[in-house]
This record gives C-alpha cells, sequence and structure tokens, in this order.
C-alpha cells in the first residue's frame, strides 16, 4: 500500500510540475504580451498604470459607449477585432486589459491567468476603464454599457451589479447570477447571449437568470441559440450566417434601441 501511494504521489508531481512548466514557458518565451493590443494608459488605483485598446467612430461625437471585457485568454487580437467593429457601428468601445500585460493562447495558462489575479484587482481596474470611457469627449457619459465574453462576460455582469450608472449591461456565455436578491444596483436593461449545448453556464442557469431578473423588474433579454456551445462568437464568424452572426445582429439591434436612441 506504502509503495502504491509514493507511486500515486510520484504521478502526481510529476503532473504538477508539468502544468507549471508549461505555464511558465508561455509565461516567458511564447512572446505573447497585451500590451501589443493596447494603445491608451490611464491611472488605476493607487497610482497603477493600466493599458487598454480604445476604437472609436469616424464621426464627431458625443458617442454611445461600451466597456468591452475579454474571455479567459486575456486582451488578445479577436478582441481587438470585435472593439473595432462595434466601433465601426457608432460606439466609443474600450477594451480592458483585465490580467495587466498578460495575455494568452493556452488554455492551461489562461486557467491559471483566471486563479491567480485577484478578483477585487480586477474589479477595481473594470472601475477605473469606467471612469476614463465616462471622461472621453468623444463620449456621452450617460449612454455606457458595458460588455464580456466568457471571464469577461461574468465580470460584466458584476460592473451592472456594482455600478447603476451603466446604461446596458451585455452578457456573452457568462457566469450568472440566479438570485433576485443578489442583482445589487442592476438597473438594466440587461441582454444576455448563451449556447445551447454549453454546460458554463447551462441553458437551465440562463432561464433561472432571466427569472431572477424579472423577479427584479429589470428589463432583459435572454436568448439561448441551439446548436451551439461555449465561445460560439468570434471576430471572423460575427459577419457570417447562423448563430454568430444572429447573436451579434442581436447586440447591435439591443444597443440601438437601449443606448443609441437613449
Amino acid at each position: 500500500m506504502k509503495r502504491i501511494l509514493l507511486v500515486l504521489l510520484g504521478i502526481v508531481l510529476v503532473l504538477v510540475l508539468g502544468i507549471a512548466g508549461l505555464i511558465g514557458y508561455d509565461a516567458l518565451f511564447s512572446g505573447r504580451s497585451a500590451t501589443q493590443f493596447t494603445n491608451v494608459t490611464y491611472t488605476g488605483a493607487n497610482s497603477v498604470p493600466l493599458r487598454a485598446y480604445i476604437a472609436k467612430p469616424n464621426s464627431a461625437g458625443p458617442h454611445p459607449a461600451m466597456l468591452m471585457i475579454h474571455e479567459f485568454y486575456g486582451l488578445n487580437a479577436d478582441i481587438v477585432a470585435k472593439a473595432n467593429k462595434l466601433a465601426a457601428e457608432g460606439y466609443v468601445v474600450l477594451a480592458v486589459d483585465a490580467y495587466r500585460d498578460a495575455t494568452t493562447e493556452s488554455v492551461i495558462r489562461a486557467i491559471y491567468l483566471v486563479s491567480s489575479t485577484p478578483g477585487e484587482q480586477i474589479q477595481a481596474d473594470l472601475d477605473a476603464g469606467y471612469k476614463y470611457l465616462a471622461a472621453q469627449p468623444e463620449v456621452d457619459s450617460k449612454r455606457i454599457g458595458v460588455m464580456g465574453f466568457c471571464f469577461g462576460g461574468g465580470h460584466s455582469l458584476r460592473q451592472g451589479i456594482a455600478n447603476p450608472n451603466y446604461a446596458a449591461t451585455v452578457v456573452f456565455y457568462g457566469s450568472l447570477v440566479t438570485n433576485a436578491n443578489e442583482l445589487g444596483a442592476l438597473k438594466g436593461p440587461v441582454l444576455g447571449i448563451f449556447g445551447e449545448q454549453d454546460r458554463a453556464p447551462s441553458p437551465e442557469q440562463a432561464r433561472a437568470f432571466k427569472v431572477a431578473l424579472e423577479t427584479k423588474g429589470i428589463k432583459n433579454q435572454v436568448t439561448v441559440y441551439p446548436g451551439v456551445g461555449h465561445a460560439f462568437l468570434n471576430s471572423e464568424n460575427i459577419s457570417q450566417s447562423g448563430p454568430a452572426g444572429t447573436a451579434w445582429k442581436e447586440l447591435l439591434t439591443f444597443l440601438e434601441l437601449n443606448l443609441k436612441k437613449k
């Protein structure tokens, strides 16, 4: 029995060291940094410099605006492309960097970044992003929404719950609140986009989220798209036919009604 336990311990140790090695290798030698996708710097809590990517319409403002929060991989080319596409529709978009310069294509390191970045730090940095966006001369500070994808979708909801100044909240398959008593200062309207084959969150959780919103009297639009799972929308398929293209059009219609015409 002792020998078996030692063998199992050895296997676990090898796995842990292997995972740590993969994370370290990606951090040191991948050559990826979120700074290559940023074009503005502003100050966060305790005078910490924060970076983000801002995209603006070509026309004169003031414009409605969106704070955009990336997936768990970090700020990358896909998020920048989404920000540019949304800016082309008439919105100033600030795509924030929630990991403070880290980005990855590795699932293992992405999980590490999610678990190792303090939630309080992320929320404080997002708050600073909102203040920076609201201060831009091209932005109508009364028409700012927040949106995010996956990891960013969960934090988008948290932002809406904590900050009643957001004029709209958009959640693309992010972690949800299903208890109306936990919706805090969220005033809506809220758009939720989810996949039928997803399990994080599941369609059942999406429906429970809608019930919680309606219990609180929050205007909402929750859609579960059939035949797709988690993270089904990216910058390459949002202009195509199918669930991703339809979901992007749903987003544009929602923002048109709730931010542009407000």
